[in-house]
């Protein structure tokens, strides 16, 4: 699924690297805690998550991921923005609590890794 897409099922606004939105992705996860994304996911292409500062960002680069999605509305700052543009990831934001968020690319294919749907 490309994050055009994503940007799209998510009504998601693009604050960081839109030239990102062509690039393909296979899989996802969600979490507020990168303690448990740095020793549970692999091969994850997006990042679904609340927290807003620049770990965020080093986690998602460590883990080559693609994009970040903030949820529940929140907005990271600008020097947050910067890093992540400095590791060329997309970052987009939704309203959408995480759950829902997850759900919503859930059902229109987009799964965890080495999970198929049920």
């Amino acid at each position: 699924m490309k994050l055009a897409e994503i940007r799209n099922l998510l009504d998601a606004e693009v604050l960081c690297c839109p030239e990102g939105l062509e690039n393909e992705v296979k899989s996802a996860c969600g979490s507020d805690m990168m303690s448990d994304v740095l020793a549970y996911v692999k091969d994850q292409g997006i990042l679904l998550t609340g927290l807003v500062n620049p770990q965020t960002v080093r986690t998602a680069q460590m883990m080559d991921m693609k994009c970040i999605v903030f949820v529940r509305g929140k907005r990271p700052e600008q020097n947050v923005l910067e890093l992540a543009e400095d590791n060329d990831i997309t970052v987009l934001a939704t309203d959408y609590r995480m759950y829902t968020a997850c759900g919503i690319l859930y059902a229109n294919g987009l799964f965890s890794e080495g999970v198929d749907k049920v």
